[in-house]
């Protein structure tokens, strides 16, 4: 009876570490599993998988059940993505065109639709075109959404800033700053998303440096290669200039509560982009929502595309973000 014991609790830890790396593998591996066990009639492990899974499912949901820390999206849609993709510059911006960024795009209209949002996708956008769409997203009227995202795929630099760093470019070589951008979304300039999290990812370089990194120990070859040459999404700074380089008026922010501005690399450095596969931030971005959204909070997530994203490549990038959310925030996955 003892050996029997014994068998029996190695089998469910065996069980339980096969559900841990099938959901490593996306969201749908798992009941997948389970159902071909069923199908060839192994209905024991399937039982004792999905008996594992339901544990670790309620164990993984604690967290989300004190309402008083988590943003409740209980709204289907749960709010307007507005993806701004901006691939074709024009002559007089001196700004070389962003190739693969049609598939950073699509990857994300793609992962948040999935994720019950209402995506809208515009193109290639001068920055008084850019002002207008993001001025027409904050003037709606946003009481039946629970939040908002913004995502920003363009060429970027560096400005003086009091809150929030770094710029984007229209196609037109002009720029709007991030601080401005979110300005438009506060209390004041869109009181129906007053109390509700609003997103902002943002795939631009915010300046010109480049990071070759340092040696450590657990570096492998794999991370150092690169198959191709990554491209960056800067724009040159260079003050007094009236165009790309220009110093944006910086306003004022109202108190910056249930905000979250997440960058792809570190205020004043490049952000690579390879023009065959996308940005390394989006790519990263998209991968971690898809395997890990149903179990973790935002900024969790975003420690991990950090890190991937660091280990990349030979000249290194690290994302970061300005984390002014009062709760923690759960995307809808079911």
């Amino acid at each position: 009876m003892g050996t029997t014991r014994a068998g029996s609790g190695s089998r469910r830890d065996q069980a339980r570490q096969l559900i841990i790396d099938l959901e490593t593998r996306g969201s749908r591996a798992l009941p997948l599993f389970i159902s071909c066990l069923e199908d060839t009639a192994q209905d024991e492990l399937a039982s004792l998988l999905r008996s594992g899974a339901e544990k670790r499912s309620s164990s993984t949901e604690k967290p989300r059940q004190n309402m008083d820390l988590v943003y409740v999206l209980s709204a289907d849609p749960c709010g307007h993505c507005l993806i701004i993709n901006n691939i074709n510059f024009l002559p007089e911006s001196r700004l070389d065109d962003r190739t693969g960024s049609d598939l950073d795009c699509q990857k994300l209209q793609y992962r948040f639709q999935l994720l019950h949002f209402s995506v809208e996708v515009k193109c290639d956008l001068t920055t008084k075109e850019m002002n207008l769409v993001l001025a027409e997203l904050a003037q709606r009227d946003h009481s039946a959404m629970d939040c908002c995202v913004v995502v920003i795929l363009s060429h970027g630099h560096e400005v003086s800033h009091r809150q929030f760093p770094g710029a984007v470019c229209g196609i037109d070589g002009s720029s709007v700053s991030i601080e401005r951008i979110v300005n438009i979304f506060n209390g004041t300039g869109c009181p129906s998303l007053r109390g509700k999290p609003k997103l902002f990812f943002i795939q631009a370089c915010g300046g010109k440096l480049k990071d070759r990194g340092f040696e450590v120990a657990s570096t492998s070859p794999k991370d150092r290669a690169s198959g191709s040459n990554p491209e960056q999404d800067a724009a040159p700074f260079q003050e007094g200039s009236g165009t790309c380089d220009q110093l944006d008026a910086v306003s004022s922010l109202p108190t910056p509560s249930d905000i979250f501005v997440s960058y792809s690399t570190f205020p004043g450095f490049v952000s690579l982009r390879d023009p065959k596969s996308g940005s390394w931030y989006v790519e990263v971005l998209d991968s971690v929502l898809e395997q890990w959204a149903p179990y973790e909070d935002l900024q969790s997530l975003l420690l991990r595309v950090g890190k991937a994203v660091a280990d990349k490549g030979i000249c290194k990038q690290m994302p970061g973000c300005f984390n002014f959310l009062r709760k923690k925030f759960f995307f809808k996955t079911h």
